[in-house]
């Protein structure tokens, strides 16, 4: 019993963590952007999540054509094919809920909105990890992190 109530308090720990880290390296430590440059981010963030989600949903829904399509080669080709795209499906299924909840709040500025699109980046990374992509892991989390961070300061409660 004692270990359930552990874990939420240690990844909500990690998370923190994860936070100050980042605050400290991309937003203080880094370049700033110009406010200007900011603002437009944050003004057209909305849209851009839309047509994120939209190619997001596009790749998902070819995703599971094609592993439904090509279902009896992969029986053929070995359990690694099928792990691999099953995987694929959950990440992806799981960014795009993320990312659809997001969208209402990106539009009034919520942090609450923010902090999903953290946990996308971050979802994102592991999957990147777990592929052993590791340029996407440097420099798709560094590059989508820093414009998080960015504009971090725009989104409030």
């Amino acid at each position: 019993m004692k270990n359930q109530t552990q874990v939420p308090t240690d990844l909500k720990t990690a998370l923190v963590n994860l936070d100050t880290f980042f605050d400290l390296y991309l937003v203080k430590k880094a370049p700033s952007l110009p406010e200007n440059v900011k603002e437009i981010i944050v003004k057209y963030a909305p849209y851009l999540s839309i047509i994120g989600l939209i190619f997001s949903a596009w790749g998902l829904l070819m995703l599971l054509g094609f592993s439904a399509l090509f279902a009896p080669a992969v029986l053929l080709s070995g359990a690694r094919f099928g792990l691999n795209t099953l995987i694929s499906i959950v990440f992806v299924l799981v960014t795009v809920v993320l990312e659809a909840m997001a969208i209402s709040g990106l539009f009034s500025r919520k942090a609450s909105a923010w902090k999903l699109l953290f946990y996308v980046a971050l979802i994102n990374a592991i999957y990147s990890l777990i592929r052993f992509d590791l340029g996407s892991l440097v420099i798709g989390t560094a590059v989508s992190l820093y414009f998080l961070y960015q504009v971090k300061s725009y989104y409030k409660n």
